[in-house]
């Protein structure tokens, strides 16, 4: 997945910027976004502070690793069902 070129704490600064009364399309024009991903960014980050967002970041990375970890185990046991399921 294609990392975002603004970092959380820049993301967040764009929120609170827009927040406390800028237009909303000078303020995509400004930081060259377009306004789905600013509203894209609101949906995800409105209302969090930087060390919230940190947060979110590292439980969506963590969550990530655990799925492909859940992943492979399974297919680890499917396979192992396969094999003992055959008539040798």
């Amino acid at each position: 997945m294609k990392r975002s070129r603004f970092s959380d704490e820049q993301i967040i600064g764009i929120l609170k910027e827009q927040e406390s009364g800028a237009v909303t399309a000078d303020v995509c024009r400004r930081h060259g976004i377009s306004e789905a991903t600013f509203y894209k960014w609101k949906a995800k980050f409105g209302g969090l502070e930087v060390s919230e967002a940190k947060r979110l970041r590292t439980l969506e990375d963590e969550n990530g690793k655990l799925k492909k970890l859940l992943a492979e185990a399974m297919l680890d046991i499917a396979v192992l069902k396969d094999i003992s399921s055959k008539k040798w």
